[in-house]
């Protein structure tokens, strides 16, 4: 049972230090009993202390990782309801759904695996395969399992309800610490024999809460703690109520035996990929750990890996670009030279439109703390003189035989500052709208 602020005061050293980030020891230990801090931020808690301490400073939901490499998936580890509390930490994952007697299990991850995006320097990509024993067969299995890791680098969920099946081939993918799908009521004493030998995480598949609870205690008393579940609901409005019932249950009910993340499957209860889509953008938000879908496409992925990503960022901390000079269509000396702030929506906004225009062009990122232009300027971080000074070290007079420059319209108001600050260029104002960038930019002369 979690401790109560009062309990993990007694154990914390009480110097009030302030190196843990609040001013008391008491001040943390509420954070601790309320899952906002972790123990690892104290820097002389004790052994004994740290130990007694374990349960109150885990997150309500237990982290873990699905997966290894580059497409290991964490998930788990939430502490909020809602992204605007704090934030959501661990992203999902999503997985394309195989079965073992596909003939084109090869092609259809090369493909799958191809599908990757980079944006706000984050690389977008589905990270996991659902490999299903059709077959029955367990050499079968393991075969179909090893074209998906020697053809792709995406990491795998093996699903078999038979034991008898699945221990040999969970031994022989030990290695790429796979998700074995899953125990059951039925079967739950030897899948948790399977998942303890290999060390790999267990799913849970329950046909409701209830039967969810039993089997997590059950599994957990025999010693497994990298557990997911699956409430057994495939209906739009029995996965939405289960989704919430669970996340309540362990965030704001500490019920540690309900603390676990989830999988779920649209693949299993729509009639298109375009419904499934649909349904898996409801489970981004609320809460999925691994979201499976009947197949991945560009168009179906692209849309919920950026709904992930903005899910999935701090609502306290603007997205930022790098404060840099951006080659936009292989500029040379003579193209033209723009400057905006490092919010990334105004980067990808105004490097949409100069791509659009055709007109090769350098691109300047201010760091602004990742504030736009107008909120930028009000704050005083884009205002004449540190964009001068940011213009002389950027290195850009190297580039280009020019000095011309161009401003957002937008902080039209720096104009003349700036070129106080930077003697002999010539500072033009550009447009307050992105859109209109493209027909300055091809009427544009040095």
């Amino acid at each position: 049972m979690a401790l109560t602020g009062i309990q993990i005061f007694k154990l914390l050293p009480k110097t009030n230090c302030g190196e843990c980030g609040v001013p008391t020891c008491l001040a943390f230990a509420m954070n601790l009993a309320a899952g906002k801090a972790e123990l690892d931020a104290c820097p002389y808690v004790s052994d004994e202390a740290r130990e007694q301490l374990a349960e109150a400073s885990a997150p309500p939901i237990r982290p873990l990782t699905v997966g290894s490499g580059d497409t290991a998936v964490k998930i788990g580890g939430e502490t909020v309801l809602f992204r605007h509390e704090k934030t959501f930490y661990n992203p999902c994952g999503f997985a394309g759904a195989l079965k073992d007697t596909d003939d084109d299990i090869a092609d259809k991850v090369k493909a799958w695996a191809s599908l990757q995006w980079d944006r706000v320097g984050l690389n977008l990509r589905p990270e996991l395969v659902f490999l299903e024993c059709a077959s029955g067969d367990a050499a079968k299995f393991e075969a179909a399992a090893k074209q998906v890791t020697e053809n792709s680098d995406l990491s795998l969920i093996l699903a078999c309800e038979d034991p008898e099946i699945m221990a040999p081939v969970a031994k022989a993918m030990a290695d790429k610490n796979p998700l074995l799908y899953a125990a059951t009521g039925a079967n739950a004493d030897k899948m948790c024999a399977i998942a303890g030998e290999t060390n790999c995480p267990l799913a849970v598949k329950a046909v409701d809460i209830d039967e969810l609870a039993e089997l997590s205690d059950e599994l957990t008393e025999a010693g497994l703690k990298d557990l997911v579940f699956d409430t057994g609901a495939r209906d739009l409005a029995g996965l939405f109520q289960d989704q919430v019932a669970l996340r309540r249950a362990a965030l704001l009910d500490q019920n540690r035996t309900l603390g676990f993340p989830t999988i779920c499957f649209p693949c299993q209860m729509a009639d298109s990929l375009d419904e499934e889509v649909a349904i898996a953008a409801m489970l981004v938000a609320k809460y999925a750990g691994i979201i499976v879908l009947s197949d991945i496409t560009a168009e179906s992925i692209f849309p919920l890996l950026l709904e992930r990503l903005n899910i999935y960022t701090d609502p306290q901390r603007p997205m930022v670009v790098e404060q840099d000079i951006y080659e936009i269509g292989g500029p040379g000396p003579d193209s033209p030279v723009v400057i905006t702030t490092n919010f990334s929506l105004t980067y990808f906004i105004v490097s949409g439109e100069i791509e659009a225009s055709r007109v090769p062009t350098w691109m300047m990122i201010m760091d602004t703390e990742g504030l736009s232009v107008m909120t930028a300027w009000a704050a005083g971080k884009f205002v004449g003189d540190a964009v001068g000074i940011y213009v002389k070290k950027s290195g850009i007079e190297e580039k280009v035989n020019h000095k011309n420059l161009i401003i957002p319209g937008y902080a039209a108001a720096i104009a003349g500052d700036l070129e106080e600050e930077l003697p002999g260029w010539n500072i033009q104002i550009g447009p307050r709208e992105a859109p209109h960038l493209p027909k300055l930019l091809k009427e544009w002369k040095p």
